[in-house]
């Protein structure tokens, strides 16, 4: 029995240590240093600590994307050459170079030796076509290490030198962690002197990257962008279109154009209203069932467009009506304060709502409108507005998407060389949407409400003494485009401020001031917001309103052991 038990703690022995802990592979740091020469080219060297644990391998392999792809598919071509891998002595590593479609593989390596341990990999190379052009900053959006890799990297380091240096308050930044596609920032990034310097703050699991995005002003360096390269499909349609072009050659250029010209005779002109054209008229618009139009509803039917005007206006109004409160905090620097929230039932129509919900999402309550892209709210707002001239019977068909489909033509004509039809699909397009007899009825009122409010006359001076007017038509004197005149009139009378305006300015409240620094802050503002999300060829920016992640841009891949 003792035998037994002696023979038992022995084989036990033996077991436990026997067991040895696993080392498995991983990086241990990945250092970046990119140069950024004035001509947009960049050297970039990486110094990746590989360390192979305990298992017997002949060294790394890296690929390296030449390639990139836009919002529409298309693939465009960087250059990349001048490679080199060496090790932390400058002795060049032995190395075999292969290349696909689409990346640069790199073997690193002696097929005849293995080795264990840590290991330093320093891969050189340039790039030309890394940076994309914006319509109001030029922009670096580059995977650093890739998210191909098949290890976890500890820490990452990454410098960018640029090849100027400028205010930290004109650039902007921004870093991304993660599997692709993540919006993860486990990461931070900051720039001095005309360096960036960026690094992780946690462990990157395998199939996890980091990707930056470095903005500036443009004219700081000549921007050279990357090559589109045309795929044998897109070739071959090109071809097909030729071909349909040449046989329809004469109904293209002589019969669409005369087509046109008779439709807008038939169709594009409005009817004749029922009541007559009136001077001035002291009251708004309404629909069949009496309901007086919004001031956005208004200038819709006036233009035949649902305008950023129309949107400020809508602004206003909501804010007059006591939904939301306009405070200046400082000069042009507005925010917008939710009053009450919008309930079924109430006055509200849809495009107002749309507004409400998208400007104050969840349980926000107040914006700062500069740091907002609202983009998305005017975009839908706008889509309600001409559904709804459209429903109350003041259109037959929505106007914008018939301008579209002329605005089409013309593109395609004067892309195919057919001058006179984009000229005739331009000019008659534009004038193409026709109201029906109802708005052609509320297109009088307005004009008559707007020879009341651009009026200079004696007669009308004792409405432009009340407050109320000033408040009830401001919306309405805006989508008119007259907002000026209108205020132009309290100026010097004693108007106080709007209960639904706060400012920073204790003086007496001024109507045209007011007008002129909200409509160009708010102005400003959503154009900033919408135009730098993809650039001429294509490609979303990095930054929040374009989408950023990690995997997006250019560079990036992958590697592992072998």
């Amino acid at each position: 029995m003792k035998r037994i038990i002696f023979l038992f703690i022995i084989l036990c022995s033996i077991f436990f240590v026997g067991i040895q802990p696993v080392h498995a592979e991983s990086i241990q740091s990945f250092k970046t240093s990119i140069s950024v020469a004035s001509d947009s080219s960049m050297y970039v060297e990486e110094k990746i600590l590989y360390d192979f644990g305990l298992t017997d391998r002949h060294g790394i392999y890296r690929n390296i994307p030449y390639t990139k792809t836009n919002e529409e598919n298309d693939v465009y071509r960087m250059t990349i050459d001048e490679i080199t891998v060496r090790d932390e002595r400058g002795i060049s590593y032995t190395t075999k170079f292969d290349k696909t479609d689409t990346e640069i593989q790199l073997r690193v390596g002696d097929a005849n030796k293995t080795i264990t341990g840590t290991h330093m990999y320093d891969i050189g190379y340039r790039v030309q076509g890394a940076f994309v052009p914006f319509s109001d900053h030029d922009e670096l959006y580059w995977n650093i290490t890739g998210n191909g890799w098949e290890v976890p990297i500890k820490q990452v380091d990454v410098s960018v030198t640029m090849p100027f240096i400028t205010e930290k308050e004109m650039m902007k930044l921004a870093c991304f962690t993660g599997v692709k596609n993540s919006t993860s920032s486990d990461c931070s990034i900051e720039y001095t002197n005309g360096v960036v310097l960026a690094h992780t703050t946690t462990a990157l699991s395998s199939s996890e990257g980091m990707t930056i995005v470095v903005g500036f002003p443009k004219g700081l360096m000549t921007i050279n962008e990357a090559k589109k390269v045309n795929t044998w499909f897109k070739e071959l349609l090109a071809k097909i279109v030729s071909v349909i072009f040449a046989i329809l050659a004469m109904l293209w250029y002589i019969g669409l154009p005369i087509w046109i010209i008779i439709r807008w005779i038939k169709t594009g002109r409005d009817p004749k209203g029922t009541i007559g054209q009136a001077h001035v008229w002291f009251d708004v618009p309404k629909t069949k069932k009496g309901r007086g139009l919004t001031p956005a509803e208004t200038g819709t039917v006036v233009d035949e467009s649902a305008d950023l005007k129309d949107i400020i206006a809508t602004i206003v109004d909501l804010a007059r009506r006591g939904y939301i409160k306009i405070i200046e905090k400082t000069k042009n620097d507005f925010y917008l304060e939710q009053v009450k929230q919008s309930v079924r039932g109430d006055t509200l129509e849809s495009f107002e709502r749309t507004l409400l919900t998208k400007i104050f999402p969840g349980a926000k309550t107040t914006i700062r409108i500069k740091d907002e892209d609202l983009s998305g709210a005017i975009g839908k707002a706008k889509e309600q507005l001409y559904d709804a001239v459209v429903t109350e019977g003041f259109f037959p068909k929505n106007p914008q998407k018939t301008r579209t489909m002329y605005m089409v033509i013309a593109g395609v004509a004067l892309f195919t060389g057919n001058i006179g039809l984009a000229i005739i699909a331009f000019l008659f397009g534009r004038h193409m949407p026709k109201k029906t007899v109802d708005g052609v009825n509320v297109l009088s009122v307005a004009n008559a409400l707007k020879g009341f409010i651009v009026s200079q006359d004696r007669q009308y001076a004792f409405q432009a003494k009340k407050q109320l007017f000033f408040e009830k038509f401001l919306p309405y004197a805006i989508v008119f485009g007259v907002e000026k005149i209108w205020a132009e009139r309290f100026k010097n009378l004693d108007i106080t401020r709007p209960d639904w305006y706060e400012t920073y300015d204790t003086r007496v409240f001024n109507s045209m001031v007011f007008m002129n620094h909200f409509s160009h802050s708010f102005s400003s503002t959503v154009v900033s917001s919408a135009t730098p999300t993809r650039s001429s060829s294509g490609f979303s920016s990095g930054f929040s309103g374009g989408g950023g992640f990690s995997g997006g841009g250019g560079g990036g891949g992958g590697g592992g052991s072998w």
